[in-house]
């Protein structure tokens, strides 16, 4: 009997699941949302290129933790494939609402009042959270004028570090040139101090990265701080692959120059470390 009522408890969350549908086209989701007084979230994404927009969908989005609440919202993806063919039309749509709503780094989910277009939620990009920890985000978020308060002064916060990043970027830059490690990792380790998480695993990948192109026979300390980042990964599946991959390029000798300084974990999402929590 015991094994019968699991069983029909996994079939029910699976049903759950199967139930979640993602609309692509907004003006639809805007009027669905009014009809049933709902807000929208909406998922910028590249499907096909994106690995945090990629985990960010296997992690929350398939998860039965997401089935649960998904009714409380109106579900929109917004695509921006590299690979997979997309209708001129879609795409020229998708461009313009990204444009529209400042979109800068993939993946990023907007929680908006589908009345007013008032956007009163914002996560952008996915650094190794579980589903319940990013469903707990999502749901801090208040469509009130004090929510809305709030999300603009943590919008100006973000803004901040992210003008502060890439000014720290620039002199990891020149101390790249200047063949200065030190310098560089002093940066690093300022652009990475508030972080927590996951995430910190890309200040020693970046270290080894950085370090291995200044020096290429510094592989001793250089493989250090790459185990020191797989060991921080906790499960994200998508970051450990890459960083063992790279360490297996160092110890091949085959580690390809950085081009830029810092690199995160995320294609045009990660100039902020802090963003996706």
């Amino acid at each position: 009997m015991k094994k019968l009522i699991l069983t029909l408890l996994f079939l029910a969350t699976v049903t759950a699941h199967a139930k979640v549908t993602w609309l692509t086209d907004l003006d639809a989701a805007k009027a669905q949302g009014i009809k049933e007084n709902k807000p929208l979230l909406v998922d910028f994404t590249g499907s096909d290129w994106c690995p945090p927009c990629i985990q960010l969908h296997k992690v929350v989005f398939e998860s039965a933790e997401f089935a649960a609440v998904a009714s409380k919202y109106v579900l929109v993806e917004l695509d921006y494939p590299r690979k997979t063919p997309q209708a001129p039309e879609l795409k020229a749509k998708n461009a313009e609402l990204s444009k529209k709503f400042g979109i800068s780094g993939f993946p990023t989910v907007l929680l908006i009042d589908a009345k007013s277009g008032d956007v009163f939620g914002k996560t952008v990009g996915f650094g190794g959270q579980t589903a319940k920890e990013y469903l707990e985000k999502l749901a801090s978020f208040k469509n009130t004028p004090e929510g809305k308060a709030a999300l603009e002064q943590e919008q100006k916060s973000a803004a901040d570090r992210s003008a502060k990043s890439r000014v720290l970027g620039q002199k990891i830059n020149d101390a790249i040139a200047a063949k200065d490690f030190k310098s560089a990792e002093v940066a690093l380790d300022e652009i990475f101090a508030d972080v927590t998480g996951p995430r910190k695993a890309v200040l020693p990948f970046n270290k080894a990265r950085i370090l291995i192109q200044i020096d290429p026979t510094a592989k001793e300390q250089a493989l250090k701080y790459i185990d020191e980042a797989i060991a921080l990964t906790a499960g994200d599946e998508t970051m450990g692959k890459s960083f063992k991959a790279f360490r297996e390029k160092i110890v091949s000798g085959a580690t390809a120059a950085p081009s830029s300084a810092p690199k995160g974990a995320a294609p045009k999402a990660a100039s902020d470390p802090k963003k996706g929590a």
